[in-house]
């Protein structure tokens, strides 16, 4: 009964492995070598890994939020880099 707990235990983080290493081929935005060393890491470090590294890139995919139209920095007022001090 033990081992095929732990058989069931295997079976899910290779499955995970396996899952997050095709997600990390499929992107466009990574360069080969990217690529590469994170698939190592997921497999090197299983769990941890596998979840962080696919977290990461989801959040990395997420829309950044946009300033409201009628907010005080979108319209020139506040404050410039220009320099000019007071006196």
């Amino acid at each position: 009964m033990e081992f095929k707990i732990w058989y069931a235990v295997v079976a899910g983080i290779v499955l995970m492995n396996l899952i997050v290493t095709i997600f990390l081929l499929t992107r466009n935005d990574l360069e080969p070598f990217q690529k590469g060393a994170q698939i190592f890491i997921v497999w090197l470090i299983p769990v941890i890994a596998g979840i962080g590294i696919w977290q990461f890139h989801r959040s990395q995919d997420r829309p950044l939020a946009r300033k409201k139209k009628g907010s005080s920095l979108s319209n020139g007022e506040g404050y410039s880099s220009a320099g000019g001090g007071g006196d």
